[in-house]
């Protein structure tokens, strides 16, 4: 068995079986992945893929288990590397995020113009998805940390630490009838077609429900994964737009009048984390704590050691969050 051929398998399953495809992200040949996915299944006496022709069709179930294993493989062969940089030059490497388009335009740029500063050759990586998307690429050990919001059920498998609390707005043109009302209620922005977030990105959830629990149905005629798209439809009239606060620029934003919501629907956690057993390189550490300054070393190692959510939840129940 060779680690080239656990690579092999992982790859061809997070290629969707594609063994062309995979062979061209690994810069070699299609037939040397068959050959040597053929020579493990030989050696271990089980199929990992089943076929149809010369194409493979499905991950069989003792394939499933074996691929599972060759990604923790994978994930501690790339934690021992980590170990040998930080050593050999401890502000040298790469680091890769994955998150939702609202927290890479509005929360992280402070936080990366400050990591640039401070680890110039470090290369950064941007990787914009879904939760589920963030959740697989943190958890496949395509990207290093997720930050996340909704969804955080499927982040079972990575260590979620909180980083700040945030609420919502209304944005509507600045001749709109709610921008002539005092304190908003649920039941004045029920009364217009709304334009806010797909459901499951940057907090959704907390707005259905506050509807749900008035007896409330709202009228969503448009949904995006970006801020910016929602508010350019609410600049047509297509609607009211339901952003995260930090989503509204005053200055860039000056045609819209930003509502408080605050009152309206429960605060929204957006969180950070990565898979269990990473090895955290020093500029690892830094970034956390960049972008939650609480989460310092001596926090973040605290949280690694605990075994689940809920001892999670009990080491950070009496730390106050930022509100952003």
């Amino acid at each position: 068995m060779k680690l080239q051929q656990l690579r092999y398998i992982w790859e061809v399953a997070h290629h969707d079986l594609n063994v062309s495809v995979t062979a061209q992200s690994l810069f070699t040949s299609q037939p040397g992945i068959s050959k040597q996915i053929r020579l493990l299944e030989d050696e271990l006496g089980v199929e990992i893929f089943s076929r149809s022709g010369k194409h493979l069709s499905r991950v069989t179930p003792a394939g499933k288990i074996i691929i599972e294993k060759a990604g923790e493989i994978l994930h501690k062969v790339a934690s021992i590397k980590q170990v040998a940089q930080e050593y050999s030059n401890e502000k040298q490497g790469s680091l890769a995020v994955a998150t939702t388009h609202t927290q890479a335009r509005y929360a992280l740029p402070r936080v990366i113009g400050g990591f640039i500063d401070h680890y110039p050759d470090v290369s950064l990586h941007m990787h914009q998805g879904s939760p589920l998307q963030i959740a697989e690429m943190a958890a496949d050990g395509v990207v290093d940390f997720a930050i996340a919001t909704e969804g955080l059920e499927l982040f079972g498998d990575l260590v979620m630490m909180p980083c700040y609390t945030w609420n919502r707005c209304i944005v509507v043109p600045r001749d709109h009838p709610l921008a002539a009302l005092g304190q908003l209620t649920l039941e004045d922005v029920a009364q217009h077609p709304i334009v806010t977030y797909v459901f499951g990105f940057t907090g959704r959830s907390k707005l259905d429900e506050a509807f749900m629990h008035r007896g409330l149905a709202p009228k969503v005629v448009f949904t995006a994964t970006d801020a910016d798209v929602i508010k350019t439809y609410v600049r047509l009239g297509l609607g009211i737009g339901i952003i995260a606060q930090m989503a509204h620029d005053p200055v860039e934003d000056s045609d819209l009048v930003a509502l408080d919501a605050s009152h309206l629907f429960e605060s929204s956690t957006t969180m950070i984390g990565c898979r269990r057993g990473t090895f955290l390189r020093g500029y690892m550490y830094d970034f956390i704590e960049l972008f939650a300054p609480h989460l310092n070393r001596k926090m973040v190692d605290a949280a690694f050691e605990r075994n689940n959510r809920a001892e999670l939840d009990a080491l950070f129940k009496d730390v106050v969050l930022p509100v952003l």
